[in-house]
């Protein structure tokens, strides 16, 4: 994994570290076999593929979104790009601002670790407007 300079490669490296600690957070993970870089762009969001164990005992390929915005994990059989991967990601970010603007249960939806306000939908839209437009095209290229 290298960024185009040496300091988005530290970064790309820190937000690796941020989503194996997410990743290893969950309670059903059992153990991790491999990573890989999916994509990324250093201090703003990277996507890694993760081939895990379960505590279940079977086996499972992750991504794991890290950076500047909520962490996620998604199973990748609907999603066997990284760029499919962050389009699936934008979609789930978007179901919670949605489901928070509206009083809307938020168990029905991906949990983001992030305050259910105003301000925090605010943000998070920002990031989705950037991840729509700029960086999932740049993924697919």
């Amino acid at each position: 994994m290298r960024g185009e300079t040496e300091a988005e490669t530290i970064e790309l490296k820190e937000m690796f570290s941020c989503a194996q600690s997410y990743l290893r957070s969950h309670r059903w993970l059992a153990k991790e076999f491999s990573a890989h870089f999916g994509f990324g762009i250093g201090g703003v969001v990277a996507i890694f593929l993760f081939h895990i164990e379960l505590d279940t005992g079977e086996e499972e390929w992750l991504w794991v979104i890290e950076g500047d915005l909520p962490s996620a994990y998604l199973v990748t059989d609907s999603t066997p790009t990284p760029a499919e991967a962050l389009e699936a990601y934008a979609n789930l970010m978007e179901e919670w601002t949605n489901a928070v603007r509206q009083g809307s249960d938020l168990e029905n939806v991906f949990p983001v670790n992030a305050p259910a306000d105003e301000e925090h939908v605010e943000l998070l839209e920002i990031r989705i407007k950037l991840l729509r437009e700029h960086i999932i095209p740049a993924a697919r290229s």
